[in-house]
């Protein structure tokens, strides 16, 4: 069974940074496309942020892009987001997901980690 566990988020004001890790176990996972969603209050969940096998990245929040950076490092199966000059509405929990690469659904989530940027 994958299990995904995520740390790393707090509390940072407006301008500071955060790395956000994700554990990554029952799964080898160079085979995984691993992502980064979030969801603030009172809105749906979007989509951060991915890479994939080749460690092709893509962001899906063009406010992210510039800031974010999503990494992987399959020998330890841990997957990051680093993110700088963090803003007051990049306030939300942060989830991990992860999805077979052959898949198009979401298929392992974690628990979530909440940031809070304040202003």
């Amino acid at each position: 069974q994958v299990q995904l566990v995520e740390s790393g988020g707090g509390l940072v004001q407006a301008g500071g940074s955060l790395r956000l890790s994700c554990a990554v176990s029952g799964a080898t996972l160079d085979t995984y496309t691993m992502g980064w969603f979030r969801q603030a209050p009172g809105k749906e969940r979007e989509y951060v942020a991915s890479i994939n096998r080749s460690d092709y990245t893509r962001y899906g929040v063009d406010s992210v892009k510039g800031r974010f950076t999503i990494s992987r490092d399959n020998a330890k199966n841990w997957v990051y987001l680093q993110m700088n000059s963090l803003k007051p509405e990049d306030t939300a929990v942060y989830y991990c997901a992860g999805k077979r690469a052959s898949s198009t659904r979401w298929s392992d989530w974690g628990q979530g980690t909440q940031v809070t940027v304040s202003s």
